[in-house]
């Protein structure tokens, strides 16, 4: 067997779509059909690409690697003699983006990879409105947010592409008394105070309620808090309560960031774009730069680094 463009396709579909079903509709096959082929695959390169669960599949750290290699020679073979209309006529592009650390880097990068490229950013929390804006035609491109179950949901004006499905941590004061678990039980914080960011209209506070019943309680005391990161650090190292948070995030002084035991909470990063405004060159940049700012984030994140070790480790027992 010799790897095509079309198996790199199927690899890149799966690891987008989350579960070989999914990614058989996005490619108008059969879902039997994907499996046989991405066996195929696996036994050709002698390794398994991805593991699989009960709510989808999820790439190996082997299939990691695997599949941005195949995304890198896509792009390569698209543009081969090709650049769409758009792409050669923009000369700016307006972009929406939710919190997400990856933004700074991303844009830093498609600046150096297209310095003729024009960027308006606007910071949009809420990714229902991330939608509402691209539907409108006020914003050619976004980084939103969604959550497993809960795809993000749009028109066919609209394209979207995964980015990274990274679980969800809990940030803690250094003095509390959890300090000393690698990873912390939901259940365990059943008393304390929460900080919760408002409805982004993707999910979000649903999934963490949901999962804090799961866990059989409900939270004593939630503050809503839209602020800057520092600043809901600061509120959780004075003991005001504690907060879910992304994996990436830089902890300040008399702040701990940990992992929740069993991984409850999962939260998707989404490039979604107008095709009639956004040329496929610049689509291809734009999410080559947000994995590649993912990726140094998570250099910069021991937490995120260690867990991930330990979940490899087990995957491999």
């Amino acid at each position: 067997m010799e790897l095509e463009l079309r198996h790199l396709r199927v690899l890149c579909a799966i690891a987008d779509a989350g579960s070989v079903g999914r990614a058989a509709t996005q490619l108008g096959y059969s879902q039997p059909a994907v499996s046989t082929q991405l066996r195929r695959i696996e036994r050709h390169l002698g390794e398994p690409l991805f593991e699989r669960g009960s709510s989808g599949v999820r790439p190996t750290r082997y299939g990691v690697e695997v599949v941005a290699q195949a995304r890198d020679v896509l792009a390569r073979a698209d543009a081969i003699g090709h650049r769409s209309a758009a792409a050669r006529s923009r000369r700016s592009l307006r972009v929406a983006a939710t919190n997400s650390p990856i933004l700074s880097g991303t844009v830093s990068r498609v600046r150096t990879r297209l310095p003729e490229l024009s960027l308006a950013v606007n910071s949009v929390y809420a990714s229902s409105r991330i939608v509402e804006l691209l539907e409108e035609g006020t914003v050619d491109a976004a980084i939103a947010a969604d959550y497993p179950g809960m795809e993000l949901r749009h028109s066919t004006a609209v394209q979207h592409r995964g980015i990274v499905t990274e679980p969800t941590f809990v940030a803690l004061p250094s003095r509390h008394r959890l300090r000393q678990c690698a990873q912390v039980q939901l259940a365990d914080l059943a008393e304390d105070a929460w900080f919760v960011t408002p409805d982004d209209g993707a999910g979000w506070p649903g999934v963490f309620y949901d999962a804090c019943a799961a866990a059989g309680f409900a939270p004593v005391t939630v503050h809503e808090f839209l602020g800057d990161q520092t600043q809901l650090q600061s509120m959780i190292a004075d003991g005001f309560g504690v907060a879910m948070v992304q994996p990436t995030l830089r902890p300040i002084p008399h702040i701990m960031v940990k992992p929740l035991a069993g991984s409850p909470l999962w939260c998707r990063y989404v490039l979604a774009w107008r095709p009639d405004t956004v040329g496929d060159d610049v689509v291809e940049t734009l999410f080559q730069s947000a994995t590649a700012a993912y990726r140094d984030l998570v250099g910069q994140a021991p937490h995120l680094r260690d867990w991930a070790s330990r979940i490899w480790n087990i995957a491999g027992a």
